[in-house]
């Protein structure tokens, strides 16, 4: 995906975790974070706590969207996702991407991985990759801070 494309429709999840969200949900009032994450994925795992940290310091600022993507045919285990999710302290809303349909909307190919958009559904920001949380908070705060200066 390119800068300033509108966020794909949240569409084709084998299942929700955490309660449904749509995009005309996401849009609007607040920038949202989407993180695609795997139960394979040792890095997913060792970023979620930071990942839980950034949701909860700016639950009131941030649409947080997690996708569960499959990178194997043990990854589509409904159970295991939700046991890993709950052990992990996945709260926010998460899209089970069983068909990779929201994947290819989004051309992504990397777990974990991180898109930011603005209040009006422009992807501004994207990152693969466990570091870089320092990075992901700086572009989140300046997409905030863009808001607060055109409200």
């Amino acid at each position: 995906m390119k800068l300033r494309t509108p966020m794909p429709e949240l569409n084709g999840a084998t299942e929700w975790l955490n309660g449904e969200v749509k995009k005309e949900d996401l849009i609007g009032e607040k920038p949202t974070l989407i993180h695609f994450w795997s139960i394979s994925c040792h890095l997913c795992k060792e970023a979620m706590p930071q990942v839980n940290e950034f949701r909860d310091q700016y639950k009131d600022k941030l649409n947080v969207v997690a996708v569960h993507m499959p990178r194997s045919e043990d990854d589509l285990n409904i159970d295991e996702i939700k046991r890993v999710a709950a052990e992990h302290d996945i709260t926010q809303p998460t899209f089970v991407d069983s068909e990779h349909k929201l994947t290819d909307a989004f051309e992504n190919q990397y777990v974990p991985a991180y898109y930011v958009f603005d209040k009006d559904g422009q992807l501004r920001h994207f990152q693969a990759g466990g570091s870089g949380m320092k990075m992901l908070e700086k572009r989140v705060n300046r997409v905030l801070d863009e808001m607060e200066k055109n409200q």
